[in-house]
């Protein structure tokens, strides 16, 4: 497997600054890189002593405008060491989705062919770090011409209707700005003014409850306080402010009892601890209700011929 050379370091000013600096350029397992692209290992080491030698003059006479010439000087000797084939050729991104990856290779910004060793680790795991879909990010060189990016996405957690518009959220309730919602929806709709905020905690809950889950429409925020279960044959879960985990485990007790679920129902109000209403679901609404299904499994019969 090639090296791995992580972002150096920074030592200190001065000789012992500058000696630390050019023993880590040309280490031995670079010159071994070297010598894998080509490049006689005894050149590369004489090639060596001679920059060492140019650095540690350059320390004793020009004082404060080190910094300038030594950064000239390593832009000179990244260019030379391209020359050798330390150059840029293949780019990584571990970690990354189909959704995520064109937009960390556009932060990275790096072009095939710069020099490898000239790449500012630090500001390109920044820069990959203000794409949208990324939580963090590591970034590693491997010698002599590959970088990999490795990178934490932020979990999808669901689509936020709001304001006429929908968005992907993460599990901290924060828009993705990059994530197209018509893409994910497997993912639940959960609308309202604040219900991206409030989503994280009932969330769980009621994935929590496969059966109660598939039939899920939308969970509707209500006055920024409370949740509505919308399912998709038209009933509702009105839960109260608080303690949601409570009533919906007085749901469950219902439903084992009496199959609401399967039954189907207009309303079932949980708001009050004390006394719980279900309104069952009228005449007229269950006879709608089975024209409809029956619609769909005509229309799926006619689509299969």
């Amino acid at each position: 497997m090639p090296a791995v050379m992580r972002g150096a370091q920074q030592g200190g000013r001065g000789k012992g600054g500058a000696r630390s600096a050019a023993r880590a350029a040309y280490s031995p397992a670079k010159l071994k890189s070297a010598g894998a692209v080509g490049l006689d290992p005894r050149a590369a080491v004489w090639g060596a002593a001679g920059l060492l030698c140019l650095v540690l003059l350059l320390t004793m006479f020009t004082g404060g405008r080190l910094g300038m010439l030594t950064g000239r000087i390593g832009e000179t000797i990244d260019g030379e060491f391209a020359h050798l084939g330390f150059k840029v050729r293949t780019v990584t991104v571990q970690g990354g989705t189909e959704f995520s990856t064109p937009y960390i290779l556009r932060a990275a910004g790096l072009s095939d062919g710069q020099p490898i060793l000239g790449v500012d680790l630090e500001a390109l795991r920044e820069r990959v770090e203000q794409v949208g879909w990324i939580k963090s990010a590591k970034v590693i060189r491997l010698l002599p011409d590959t970088m990999v990016i490795a990178v934490t996405e932020r979990p999808r957690l669901a689509v936020w209707q709001h304001g006429g518009e929908n968005s992907v959220v993460d599990k901290d309730g924060q828009i993705i700005p990059e994530a197209d919602a018509g893409l994910f929806a497997d993912l639940p709709l959960i609308v309202g003014e604040g219900a991206n905020e409030a989503a994280p905690a009932i969330l769980p809950e009621v994935a929590a409850r496969p059966a109660l889950l598939a039939k899920l429409e939308a969970l509707v925020r209500v006055d920024g306080r409370r949740w509505d279960l919308r399912l998709k044959d038209g009933g509702i879960i009105q839960l109260p402010a608080m303690k949601e985990d409570s009533a919906l485990i007085e749901f469950d007790q219902l439903d084992q009892k009496s199959h609401l679920l399967e039954t189907g129902f207009e309303r079932v109000d949980l708001r009050d601890p004390d006394m719980i209403t279900v309104r069952p679901r009228t005449a007229a609404a269950a006879a709608a209700q089975q024209v409809a299904a029956a619609q769909d499994v005509a229309g799926a019969a006619k689509s299969g011929l």
